[in-house]
This record gives C-alpha cells, sequence and structure tokens, in this order.
C-alpha cells in the first residue's frame, strides 16, 4: 500500500476497532511522542547553544515533524490540503531562516529556534495527545480523528473515520479484528 496524504474519509464502522493490542500501542507512541512535547518545552526559553547554534533536540523534530504535519493537519482536520502544509511549513522556515542570515549572517537565529520550536510544540503535541486519546477510546483507524471519534460519543453523532497511511496501527488493527479471541467479545 503506497502511502499518501490524499483524504480518504470512510462511514463509521469501516474500520475494525483497535483491540487491546493496538490500544496499547498507540499509548505508547503518545507516551513517547509526548516526552519528546515536554522535553521540548524544558528548554522553552533556552534553545540557543554557548555557540550559538539551536540546539540538537529542536533540529531533531524536524524530519519527522515535515513527513507528518500533512497527516496530522488533512486527517485531523479533515482537509484535503495533499502535501501543502508540509511545503508550506518548509518554505515558512526557510524564509526565517533566510532573513536570519541576513540579518545575523547566521542561519541559526533565535528567531528560527523560536519558530521551529513553536511548529514542533503544537506538531507533536496535537500529535501525541490524539494517540493517547485513541488508546483510551479505542478510535478506529488512524489517531488523528481521536478527536472527531469522542465527539462522536458525546454526541452521539456519527463521525467519519480514515485509515492509518503509514506505521503499523492499520495492520495490526487488522490482524487483532481477525482473532478468535477478539470476535467473542
Amino acid at each position: 500500500m503506497m502511502t499518501t496524504t490524499d483524504l480518504k474519509l470512510q462511514e463509521t464502522g469501516a474500520l475494525p476497532k483497535p483491540g487491546p493490542l493496538g490500544r496499547l500501542v498507540r499509548l505508547i507512541f503518545g507516551i513517547a511522542t509526548l516526552s519528546y512535547v515536554f522535553m521540548l518545552w524544558e528548554i522553552r526559553g533556552d534553545m540557543m547553544l554557548e555557540n550559538d547554534g539551536i540546539r540538537p533536540l529542536v533540529w531533531n523534530g524536524i524530519l519527522p515533524g515535515v513527513f507528518l504535519i500533512s497527516y496530522i493537519v488533512n486527517i485531523g482536520f479533515s482537509r484535503a490540503w495533499k502535501k501543502w502544509p508540509a511545503i508550506l511549513s518548509v518554505l515558512v522556515m526557510l524564509s526565517i531562516a533566510g532573513l536570519g542570515f541576513l540579518q545575523t549572517g547566521s542561519f541559526e537565529t533565535p528567531m528560527l529556534g523560536r519558530a521551529l520550536h513553536s511548529w514542533e510544540l503544537y506538531l507533536f503535541t496535537h500529535l501525541g495527545l490524539a494517540f493517547v486519546l485513541s488508546g483510551l477510546i479505542g478510535t478506529p483507524g488512524c489517531e488523528m480523528r481521536a478527536f472527531h471519534h469522542l465527539y462522536s460519543l458525546i454526541t452521539r453523532k456519527p463521525t467519519m473515520e480514515h485509515h492509518c497511511p503509514v506505521g503499523p496501527l492499520q495492520p495490526l488493527d487488522r490482524w487483532e479484528a481477525s482473532q478468535n479471541w477478539m470476535k467473542r467479545g
């Protein structure tokens, strides 16, 4: 299956609910993601190293963030914007880096550090909370639909589901749904 950022919403009940293992994996992913958020939060006032470079912790989130941002925005907000969230994120960060270079002669400026830090704080907080919530309430498919699923549980209004386009959750949920011990419950 090829990964795509295309929005492919499905009717309620189209995807298998995660079993205990799928829910546990979602919780573990959520806790791991939120631990990165807590580390980012701890350096919020001190993102620059003594040699005026941006802390490696901030740099560590850029590639995963650029890879994930389109999924988070498109699936989480029911938007069909394809790769535009990633493209715009990169363009904004490159613009800030360029402006910093013009002002200081260095790309690694506090302005770029704050921009990257803020972007990563939002991105990974949204993702981490979605993973934890989806593990707690058993959201079918992608964790980015967890907030929609919670709304559906509270209001009893059905909401659309979305498969997990990347990662192990979709195969794990399908496998769990095929197990006899899951069919009994």
